[in-house]
């Protein structure tokens, strides 16, 4: 190959016949075909030999084959001599990706007539007394102006190996650079434990209670998220094994420390009476926190109350796993007893026909409604274990003092009681009721001018006919914008926003061997133009066997002050499952992907902006119905057209996204906001019923969601099903599930009042920054939100913040339809 390319340079075929290598500067040979229908070709053989006084690569060619321009992907050359001059041997060529490699016929001429090079760069590895050359992505040369960080995330990360450096083990961290590293860790933070509560069990301890206190939650914390990760992410199963081991020793420490009487009664002290150090408001917040914490665990209580506590945790426990195990699960029915007309709609395994999802973007009216009535349809076996669990949970509280499950659940929230909660539901729902009925005729019409005849909407159809409207004010279908979204320029963009916000610059750095648990991750610095690094986020971007799905945020490592003075670094990871980049481009985000990328982003930020004193109540670390407000904030900076413009670029031509597409796609976003925020308020309504004071509105689950819906949603119950059944969120946001309702009017109101007029705005930034992201958890949220924006935190500036924002979708829906009538 040729050894440098200038951009825009021809490749010229039969410049590839002869390659010099030398250590320092090797490539490799990739051709691939601008036409699927050319002639066979012919696989490459590679030859080194003596007979070549420069060290020449030859390529000679045999065996015919039918080139497909899918299997043109990874492959490696191992090349068995560090003598490249002597030696006269085939070295084995296989593909990574175990298809096979393929180059032109005999002829080069011919080669040159029927192929069209596509640019190919390679990297050199070198292993003694192996070489090792590989190609890090054969995209079409790119034009030179992208960003460092757009090419370097648009170029998938290479599977490096290690020639001469020591491992520094996963995360930096010395004592992983094998599974049981772990152990080690693990018994190091034992040990350290007890030393602490020693320490703060002492009549002669030396500092803060509260310091010692977020010292031993940082001890356990770095262990115990660092196992939780990597139990799920790390593709090796002797290290998720050994991380699991460390996440089950961690967790029974914390068991004997919440039932640890002397410790709690040492900090009960404290809280009660004071510290015999001067102590400020963060101080006694973070130890009344500490404090709860002791508390859910009915350490204040008699022996035999506090055994109870043990045992319904452990049901909740149990009973929540079997729940969410049985909300997924496929309905399995008897072909025999279903109508003909609708067997085709479903898969079968023999006699049973499976139904495993609503189907709710068939554009089939009857396959809607089918897999509506037959996936809910209720379950005895659910049924008992969703009533047990609540159950239990009503239990619990009333042992602990609490008179219900959402009064224990709320307690520190923004919110801080139900009956806020339900004040602000009520006030929401009345005004949304006759927004929402708009939404909903319109979906009416929709449905009687496609079947032709009235028929009533139903729960089935609003999926669909979203969809529906909204591919006609794209005028196009979602993946049409992707080339404008390439992961490249979408971090590009965050990048540009958090430098014109905050001053901060996302750095993509190289890591030592053994710091990833995949080859595939990215490593950003996070560095302020005058403060200096701020942390680390790792992008684990791309999907892989095993990897869960789902898109979220990890705290490695909590930032707080240490002893010394200096600021322990917040170190977090965003996952996501994006496709792997091919060979004909980088990974293509659609408008939703930018969204959840943005989203999780917000989290990460908050994690690196929050400059807390204490570990316990960094970034993320604060109530469930504050922790979303940066993340959903991130979405309204992700689909603001003036955002958008100064980043999505075309991956190939780096021509901006056409403004007549970016002014349907900001506008798609606006639709049917009512009815769906309507459907927000219903299944909070329903959670908080569940979780109150457990007085059924009927004989099981299912009526009690029957007269919820009535009263909180535009669409009547649908006989013989039982929807709450399947929703899983019930299990790990009990009592909370309102969080995304004041998540977003927070972030609306945070929103309108500092981004609205300018998204860029640097002076903006830094009281938002300051004023909000800075303190994590260290002070209450509710007294953190009224601070910043200067006004009280109540139902009604609540509700107000949310109908001001479906309004003003509302009209600039309305605007647009004018333009194109």
């Amino acid at each position: 190959l040729i050894n440098s390319m200038s951009a825009g340079s021809s490749c010229c075929p039969t410049a590839f016949m002869r390659t010099k290598i030398r250590p320092s500067n090797v490539k490799v040979l990739q051709l691939v075909a601008e036409d699927r229908d050319i002639q066979p070709l012919q696989q490459i053989s590679y030859r080194i030999t003596s007979d070549n006084p420069e060290g020449y690569f030859a390529i000679n060619s045999t065996s015919a084959r039918k080139l497909d321009r899918e299997n043109q992907t990874e492959h490696i050359l191992e090349v068995n001599s560090p003598d490249l001059k002597s030696i006269d041997s085939a070295p084995k060529v296989y593909n990574y990706q175990h298809k096979p490699l393929y180059a032109s016929p005999q002829n080069w001429d011919q080669m040159k007539r029927t192929l069209k090079i596509k640019q190919v760069t390679t990297i050199i590895e070198m292993l003694h007394p192996i070489y090792k050359f590989r190609y890090t992505i054969p995209f079409k040369r790119m034009v030179t102006t992208w960003s460092p960080l757009t090419t370097a995330f648009n170029s998938r990360p290479e599977r490096r190996i290690n020639f001469t450096k020591t491992e520094v083990g996963l995360f930096g961290i010395p004592e992983l650079t094998s599974p049981e590293g772990f152990y080690v860790l693990k018994e190091k933070a034992i040990f350290k434990t007890d030393d602490l509560i020693d320490e703060a069990t002492s009549p002669n301890r030396t500092r803060k209670m509260v310091m010692i206190f977020d010292e031993l939650s940082d001890t356990l914390c770095k262990v115990a998220d660092l196992s939780e990760f990597i139990r799920l992410a790390h593709p090796a199963a002797n290290y998720c094994s050994a991380a699991e081991d460390a996440c089950i020793t961690i967790s029974g420490v914390v068991e004997k420390l919440n039932t640890h009487k002397k410790l709690f009664n040492s900090l009960k002290t404290v809280v009660d009476i004071g510290d015999k150090f001067e102590i400020t408001d963060v101080d006694k917040h973070v130890a009344r926190l500490f404090l709860f914490d002791f508390e859910q665990s009915g350490i204040h209580l008699d022996e035999e109350e506090r055994q109870r506590v043990v045992y319904l945790n452990d049901c909740i426990l149990q009973l929540g796993q079997r729940f969410m195990a049985g909300a997924v699960n496929p309905r399995r029915i008897s072909r025999h007893i279903l109508p003909p007309a609708i067997l085709p709609f479903f898969p079968s395994d023999g006699e049973n026909i499976l139904v495993s999802g609503l189907y709710a973007d068939s554009a089939n009216s009857m396959a809607r409604e089918s897999a509506y009535r037959l996936f809910l349809y209720p379950d005895s076996a659910q049924e008992r274990l969703l009533s047990e669990m609540l159950k239990c949970r009503h239990e619990l509280a009333r042992v602990c003092g609490f008179p219900t499950y959402a009064h224990r659940a709320l307690k520190a929230s923004t919110v801080e009681t139900p009956e806020m909660v339900d004040l602000f539901l009520n006030a929401l729902n009345i005004q949304l009721r006759p927004r929402a009925a708009k939404d909903f005729s319109i979906m009416q019409k929709m449905k009687s001018s496609e079947c032709g005849r009235d028929v009533p909407l139903a729960s089935w159809d609003t999926p669909y006919y979203t969809s529906c409207l909204k591919r006609k004010y794209l005028q196009a279908s979602a993946t049409e914008f992707s080339p404008y979204f390439s992961i490249g320029a979408c971090m590009e963009g965050l990048n540009l926003l958090m430098n014109r916000l905050f001053g901060i610059n996302l750095k993509n750095i190289e890591m030592e061997p053994g710091e990833s648990w995949c080859h595939d991750i990215y490593k950003l610095a996070v560095v302020h133009e005058t403060e200096g690094l701020l942390g680390y986020i790792y992008c684990d971007f791309f999907e892989r066997q095993g990897k869960p799905n789902q898109d979220c945020h990890f705290t490695i490592q909590g930032g707080k002050v240490l002893a010394d003075g200096r600021f322990q670094n917040p170190i977090v990871v965003v996952m996501l499952n994006l496709t792997q980049p091919r060979w004909s481009g980088p990974t293509l985000l659609t408008p939703s992907m930018v969204d959840n990328l943005f989203h999780e982003m917000g989290h990460a930020m908050h994690s690196m902006l929050a400059r807390t004193e204490y570990q316990h109540v960094t970034g993320t670390r604060c109530s469930t119905d504050f922790a979303e407000v940066p993340s959903v904030l991130m979405e309204y900076f992700a689909n603001d057209p003036r955002v958008i413009r100064s980043f999505a670029k075309h991956f190939q031509t780096q021509e901006p996204m056409p403004e007549g597409m970016l002014e349907r796609l900001c506008t798609s976003k606006q639709l049917f906001v009512s009815s769906e925020t309507q459907l927000q308020v219903f299944y909070s309504a329903l959670d908080q019923v569940y979780h109150g004071d457990h007085k059924m509105h009927g004989e099981n689950t299912t009526d009690t969601l029957r007269s919820v819906q009535e009263k909180y949603y535009g669409l009547s119950y649908v006989e013989n099903t039982a929807w709450q059944l399947r929703f899983s969120h019930l299990v790990g946001y009990g009592a909370k599930y309102y969080s995304y309702l004041i998540s977003r009017a927070i972030a609306s109101w945070i929103w309108q009042t500092y981004f609205e007029q300018d998204p860029f705005s640097r002076t903006q930034g830094e009281k938002y920054r300051r004023g909000c992201l800075a303190y994590g958890g260290g002070i209450p949220s509710r007294l953190l939100v009224s601070n910043f924006l200067g006004r009280e935190i109540n139902p009604t500036n609540l509700t107000s913040s949310l109908i001001n924002e479906i309004d003003s979708c509302t009209e600039r829906l309305e605007h647009m339809d004018s333009r194109f009538r």
